[in-house]
């Protein structure tokens, strides 16, 4: 049986859509680690087991590089404009952990996001491939990046802002200023940390940015609706043109009258007409 399905996996995009499929699948189980090792306060560079797991996916995405580049038909241009995908996938944590290297608890947080990048770029295809027109598509991976930057963000400012800042008791304090920044409107919490500053700036150009995209997607539904609407209109006059000729044409068989012109005039007019001159 066909289904939407089929037709996305196999038809359509092959061996591309499962394998950006399961990178988003992939990002999605590290940002649901990383937010339990958060909320818990659990030393992760410490865990074996999520170092373990982060490799291997960062692995996963390394080959997925290796691969998409190999099938590429320009690959000079594939590493052009997919060169920073490999960067991001390198397992960085686990280079310090096995070299030693010290770096402060900050640094070697935001190191976790880093491979999440890569599943951006898969997420904003993704959706391109999924949406109706290339606005719509803009406007909802914009829109689910946007809600991604805004709880990163509030993850990274609970961690570096809690031991620092009294107004940050809890990720709750933490999650009302990233959305209230991403607004513009702000919050009564002021970052204290540099990190916390440079958050606030981002998000708060992050935020703007979204009113053109949105203008633009609402926008194009209107364009679209009128569109419809205009062809709908259409169809039912060149229906309704159809159905009076075929009943002149039955009439000009009975009465013998001789055929009447409709193009510019409307069923009211031809019949008042054919009242008039015919006397029917």
């Amino acid at each position: 049986m066909r289904t939407a399905f089929n037709d996305f996996f196999y038809e359509k995009r092959g061996i591309y859509g499962v394998l950006h499929v399961m990178i988003l699948l992939l990002s999605l189980f590290l940002i649901v680690d990383i937010s339990i090792d958060t909320f818990n306060n659990i030393p992760f560079i410490s865990q074996t087991s999520y170092l373990k797991t982060q490799f291997w996916i960062c692995m996963f995405f390394i080959a997925d590089f290796i691969l998409e580049f190999f099938l590429s038909k320009d690959k000079i241009h594939y590493l052009q404009t997919h060169f920073l995908f490999l960067l991001v996938s390198i397992p960085y944590l686990n280079i310090i952990n096995y070299y030693d290297f010290t770096f402060s608890a900050e640094v070697t947080y935001f190191l976790r996001f880093i491979p999440l990048v890569r599943s951006g770029w898969a997420l904003a295809i993704v959706v391109g491939w999924l949406t109706s027109n290339r606005a719509s598509g803009l406007f909802v991976s914009y829109l689910t990046m946007l809600l991604a930057m805004v709880y990163f963000s509030s993850l990274i400012f609970f961690v570096i802002e809690q031991k620092v800042n009294p107004e940050v008791k809890d990720y709750n304090d933490a999650l009302w200023w990233a959305f209230m920044d991403v607004t513009t409107v702000g919050s009564n919490i002021i970052a204290i940390t540099p990190t916390g500053r440079i958050l606030s700036v981002l998000l708060a150009a992050l935020g703007m940015m979204m009113f053109p995209i949105f203008t633009v997607y609402v926008t194009s539904l209107v364009q679209s609706a009128n569109k419809k609407k205009e062809d709908y209109y259409n169809f039912i006059i060149d229906s309704n043109i159809i159905s009076i000729s075929n009943f002149l044409s039955k009439l000009t068989t009975k009465y013998n009258i001789e055929d009447i012109e409709i193009d510019n005039e409307s069923i009211d007019d031809v019949i008042l007409k054919l009242y008039e001159d015919y006397e029917l």
